[in-house]
């Protein structure tokens, strides 16, 4: 049993025959569970929870738009699981409750991809990293990582080491590895599962996510995980799957989480 939960529409259309073509290639890779979870901020629904220049430029969809294209997926017997991915906004908890409560998703990932008003995974932002404390960086980055977790609003975490996209990672290994410590025992706590996901090879990084160090802590304290590809174009659908097998396996995963409207039941892996 694969899943491939983290994929985006964003780059063409909502519609159906768009979606089909995420859908075919994930049932000719084999991916048995597969879901489109498109970026909250592109919602106008969302304008209460996250609001930047960068963000609301971008903010296209509406939600009632998108729930249609599920249903018409599921009317034409097309198996896709509807999810969305949230940035994860401090502060804002109550509101993300209520907007992950006004719809039915079959499970909701939260994700990290802003501290206050920098954007770590944007090109447009790239340039400062070299203008930031690289500790201090990694140090807000997980903060989030575990007032994520606290918070239990999300089934799971999205590319949860992100922050190393463009290849800043911090030098002192105790460092990184007690930001590893508190963010998996905060998940540990909490209903949030980690995915293993293969963008990050796609990226400057070219590493999975997570982290080896880190995945085998999520392991020892038993956090379930789920396969992603982060595709955004239909072609990136289950990409390196391999990969993200061979790595889970070598820590000791023999298990992914499935999920059908909210519900979630644990199957063998590959």
């Amino acid at each position: 049993m694969l899943t491939d939960y983290h994929n985006h529409l964003e780059r063409g259309t909502l519609t159906l025959d768009y979606l089909k073509q995420f859908t075919d290639q994930a049932r000719a890779k084999g991916i048995g569970h597969f879901g489109i979870s498109e970026h909250a901020y592109h919602f106008y629904q969302t304008r209460n929870i996250l609001s930047n220049p960068w963000v609301n430029e971008r903010r296209y969809y509406d939600m009632e738009d998108y729930v249609k294209l599920f249903q018409q997926a599921w009317d034409a017997h097309i198996d896709v699981k509807m999810s969305i991915e949230m940035d994860y906004t401090p502060g804002k908890h109550e509101e993300m409750a209520q907007f992950i409560q006004g719809y039915d998703f079959d499970y909701v990932i939260g994700s990290i991809h802003w501290i206050d008003e920098f954007g770590i995974d944007l090109g447009e932002y790239k340039h400062e990293w070299d203008l930031r404390d690289l500790k201090e960086t990694y140090t807000r980055y997980f903060d989030q990582v575990v007032t994520l977790a606290e918070s239990n609003l999300f089934d799971i975490i999205g590319h949860i080491d992100l922050v190393k996209i463009f290849n800043y990672i911090p030098t002192d290994e105790d460092f990184l590895l007690a930001q590893y410590e508190r963010a998996t025992t905060a998940l540990a706590n909490s209903k949030t599962c980690v995915e293993i996901s293969t963008a990050g090879l796609r990226k400057q990084v070219e590493q999975l996510y997570p982290d080896p160090r880190l995945l085998q802590l999520c392991y020892n304290k038993g956090i379930p995980i789920v396969l992603s590809s982060d595709a955004h174009v239909p072609e990136d659908v289950g990409k390196d799957f391999d990969k993200a097998i061979e790595l889970a396996k070598s820590v000791g995963y023999s298990t992914i989480m499935t999920f059908e409207k909210g519900e979630r039941k644990e199957v063998p892996l590959g």
